[in-house]
């Protein structure tokens, strides 16, 4: 693995996540605006281990120099084994200077070296993707109270046919949609439109449970929902299927993971 697969700072990708502000416009320090996405398929064997090692050991740095982190286990996605890396950073100003903090640091590049130290790589290949935070996407922040045990994540993604139907969706989960997902016990802490990556143009969002029954009991709820029900066929009538298709999967967060 090049150790700066993790760090680099996506300059021009970040240049396009500025692209919609006006000109000499800044982002507010006060809001996460950018997320990063990794994915790192391993196979069986002791890649897993290899990688849960280091990010488990690096956590407390990569947190210190970065708005959000979160790191989770496959429990149901493309590639069975799979890690995903959720961070999250005011611009990409700020993405940068992240990583040549972390790319400085004593104890990371010592951790890195031990990770490639096997005859065999850390991980098989891995993904990137960059996220812009919607303007209705709240901050993330841990719970109330820590969970007894680590919750389960669900990563939705929708892809839209144009960007005018994806403005439509903007709309729709700005409206009503998100005050029905709360009632019925969905709480998404992230929204976000991919700038760079698969499937575009598409929202993403990031939902927790505490269970999988958990989970499915908010769905149910959700879509027995009469407004929902409204809802979702007022959107058809006024811009078709504004999503066309999606794609869900489902992690559990490391014990270790900041985001819990």
């Amino acid at each position: 693995m090049d150790r700066r697969f993790f760090l680099q700072s996506l300059t021009g990708a970040g240049m396009l996540a500025q692209a919609g502000a006006p000109a000499g416009a800044q982002t507010p320090p006060a809001r996460t605006r950018l997320y990063r996405i990794d994915y790192f398929y391993y196979q069986q064997g002791d890649q897993a281990s290899r990688l849960d090692r280091f990010f488990s050991s690096q956590a407390p740095l990569f947190l210190k120099h970065m708005r959000a982190l979160g790191v989770f286990t496959a429990v149901m996605a493309p590639h069975a084994q799979t890690m995903m890396v959720l961070s999250g950073f005011a611009g990409a100003e700020d993405m940068a200077g992240a990583a040549a903090q972390i790319e400085a640091d004593a104890g990371y590049q010592k951790a890195h070296a031990e990770l490639e130290s096997g005859a065999a790589p850390p991980f098989d290949s891995a993904q990137r993707v960059l996220l812009q935070a919607t303007e209705f996407s709240p901050e993330i922040a841990p719970p109330a109270e820590k969970p007894k045990s680590p919750r389960y994540f669900e990563l939705r993604i929708y892809h839209s046919p144009t960007l005018r139907q994806l403005s439509m969706l903007h709309e729709r989960f700005a409206g009503p949609e998100i005050q029905i997902f709360h009632r019925s016990g969905v709480n998404p802490i992230l929204y976000a439109d991919t700038i760079v990556g698969p499937d575009l143009p598409n929202l993403t969002y990031l939902i927790p449970f505490a269970s999988l029954a958990d989970r499915e009991k908010a769905w149910d709820a959700f879509n027995a929902d009469p407004e929902w029900v409204k809802v979702r066929a007022d959107s058809i009538t006024r811009g078709g299927q504004i999503v066309n298709y999606n794609n869900i999967s489902l992690w559990r967060a490391t014990a270790y993971s900041p985001i819990q």
